[in-house]
């Protein structure tokens, strides 16, 4: 097994979560070593708030738990991507991706 740099984000990796069957990226979040270790421990997702600076479980309070698929480390071990089969709606906004708002660019018109 790949050993994650988890000293090059001061503590933390990045973590792409994507739906393991419409590919859409559902959210970015950060895992700290006791939440990577849960989530391959439970198969579901565990992250770490930086804002509240404490674990959590996807879905714990909402029910919308993301069930891991398959896990792929970067090349620089310091991100992952979690394909999951989510049950419910990634952002706690209800949509179900965090990613839906679109940004436009200085050269379109």
């Amino acid at each position: 097994m790949t050993e994650l740099d988890f000293a090059k984000g001061n503590g933390l990796i990045t973590a792409v979560v994507q739906d393991a069957k419409t590919k859409q990226v559902l959210m970015v979040a950060y895992q700290n070593r006791e939440s990577w270790e849960k989530t391959l421990a439970t198969g579901e997702t565990w992250f770490w708030s930086r804002s509240r600076k404490e674990l959590w479980h996807k879905g714990a309070t909402s029910g919308n738990t993301q069930k891991v698929v398959n896990i792929t480390i970067d090349c620089d071990a310091d991100t992952v991507l979690i394909m999951v089969d989510p049950a419910g709606p990634a952002c706690h906004t209800g949509h179900t991706s965090c990613f839906f708002t679109p940004q436009k660019l200085a050269t379109q018109s």
